[in-house]
């Protein structure tokens, strides 16, 4: 009706004397503009960077993007040499060392960065200048004890028979812990600022360029006459992750922190606050600090069965490292582009809910389970869509594609049956896997002390004592998937049960009015 009387409005003006003629080709034409203007700007907001469904887009393509390569690079590697499609892992193992780091200060992004009720924007950039540059120089740091202990690192992480040949894939890889901590900070950081298309740019750089330059080195129809190396893929990889963690970094600086000094400057209004700071790294360390122990835990815990992955010889190591590619290349990218839009979004409510219940508010009380709903309905939403695809997605791989695509990665049917047997054992974990992710968004994005509870939860109680059985138990290449298949694979059923728990434990203190929330500091 709206539409319609509006539609009226304009055909049929009433003549008086100041409105000699009337010109109705014009009025028709703006209608017709207006009209066709309406549904783009509807289909804009829909998918705009401040809504659910445009974020999630942004990250689809975001992750979707690294994954690809690194399905790709194991490709190369294969058509150089296919033994030492093994060593490409190593950059995945530093990746998980690296992952600690990552996942410490930038994790906690969510609910401070993403809290733009109670902090204003000079807060939150000042958060994030200081965020990227204390990473950065922990990165740094770390890539340089990865160039120095490359020797005691490959004796850990790579199998015997490939040891040698793989110091310098790893010297050249150690500085991916430099380029992987400005990616990850700046990426955290941007998403919780609302600015997804920053890491989208990263891994649209990044992709671009390693995939122009493997075409050109070391691919098969590769330029020249030289012979194409592993080494050669280790730096073309580090040269792109470098450049592309840059390239991000000078977008955000220039379209985000350089428009809003450009605001200040004609507002008249100082620009201090956005400069990085201690006070502002004590900010992010409160939370911080339970997230990097909460990683700390699980991914020392992680390397430790992998190095007894690694020792079972260099088939059901290659076989591990295809069967990750597949989970993080493919099954995991839709579960990590969901994750992190739920993040972003419940880090806003949970925001928008302290600012209107009072920063300073730390017993709220009794909470309606109706504003609870409303603050973890973007979990919910990715919940939803996780196990949509991933069902689907597992049965599909386990019936028809695992064994085509293990072949394909490894170019040996040995590794492709043991890949295979890998991924139709444990594929339906992943499914858990999927819906645990998820749920756990709640718990990050609005207390990290919790999220830290279930995480030492799943991996003291569950993941450790197994663990332990497979050091001392006497495995080969045989037996190994038995007791690795119950740490990896229990290991998920197990932590979808414990969040499931302890979201419980979060709604129910918060409705019976128990809860003891975090102070907000500024």
């Amino acid at each position: 009706m709206p539409s319609l009387l509006h539609r009226l409005r304009y055909r049929y003006t009433i003549i008086g004397p100041e409105h000699p003629t009337v010109d109705h080709s014009n009025n028709s034409r703006a209608i017709s503009a207006s009209a066709n203007m309406e549904p783009r700007k509807r289909l804009a907001s829909a998918i705009g960077r401040k809504r659910y469904t445009g974020t999630l887009v942004f990250n689809l393509l975001a992750f979707i993007l690294p994954a690809l390569y690194g399905t790709l690079a194991k490709l190369w590697v294969a058509n150089i040499d296919r033994h030492l499609v093994v060593t490409t892992d190593v950059y995945t193992y530093i990746g998980v060392v690296v992952e600690v780091l990552n996942e410490g200060l930038p994790r906690a992004a969510w609910v401070i960065i993403g809290d733009k009720s109670s902090r204003s924007l000079s807060q939150r950039l000042g958060l994030t200048h200081t965020l990227i540059l204390f990473q950065s120089v922990l990165g740094l740091v770390m890539s340089l004890a990865f160039l120095g202990g490359a020797a005691t690192f490959a004796k850990g992480f790579v199998p015997e028979e490939v040891r040698e040949a793989s110091l310098t894939y790893i010297r050249i890889s150690s500085f991916s812990a430099l380029s992987s901590a400005i990616e990850t900070a700046v990426a955290a950081a941007t998403r919780a600022l609302d600015h997804p298309d920053v890491p989208l740019v990263i891994s649209s750089a990044k992709f671009a360029v390693n995939i122009l330059l493997d075409m050109l080195l070391i691919s098969k129809f590769h330029v020249g006459g030289h012979t194409p190396t592993i080494n050669m893929q280790a730096g073309i990889q580090l040269a792109c992750n470098l450049t592309a963690a840059f390239v991000g970094l000078g977008y955000f600086l220039w379209g985000t922190t350089r428009r809003y000094c450009m605001q200040q400057r004609r507002r008249r209004e100082t620009e201090e606050g956005i400069k990085p700071s201690l006070r502002a790294l004590v900010v992010l360390l409160r939370p911080g600090v339970l997230t990097l122990a909460e990683s700390a835990v699980r991914n020392a815990l992680y390397l430790w069965l992998v190095s007894n992955i690694v020792s079972m010889g260099s088939t059901y190591a290659t076989a591990w490292g295809v069967f990750n590619t597949i989970r993080w290349g493919l099954v995991m990218v839709p579960v990590q582009a969901l994750e992190a839009t739920a993040l972003v979004f419940i880090g806003h409510n949970w925001g928008r809910w302290r600012r209107r219940i009072g920063v300073g508010v730390t017993e709220p009380g009794r909470v309606p389970l109706r504003e609870l709903f409303g603050i973890v309905k973007p979990s919910l939403v990715s919940l939803s869509l996780a196990l949509a695809v991933e069902v689907p997605l597992a049965i599909f791989l386990s019936v028809w594609g695992a064994r085509w695509f293990a072949f394909y990665l490894s170019e040996s049917s040995e590794v492709a049956d043991v890949t295979a047997h890998m991924w139709r054992t444990i594929d339906w974990c992943y499914i858990f896997y999927a819906a645990s992710t998820q749920l756990a968004t709640v718990l990050l994005a609005t207390r990290p002390k919790w999220y830290l509870f279930q995480s030492l939860a799943s991996n003291l109680l569950y993941v450790l004592p197994w663990a332990i059985v497979c050091q001392v138990q006497e495995l080969d290449g045989s037996n190994a998937w038995t007791y690795h298949s119950l740490v990896f694979g229990g290991s998920l059923v197990f932590s979808l049960v414990d969040v499931l728990v302890v979201d419980g434990l979060w709604a129910w203190t918060l409705v019976i009015g128990k809860a003891r929330l975090e102070a907000i500091r500024e």
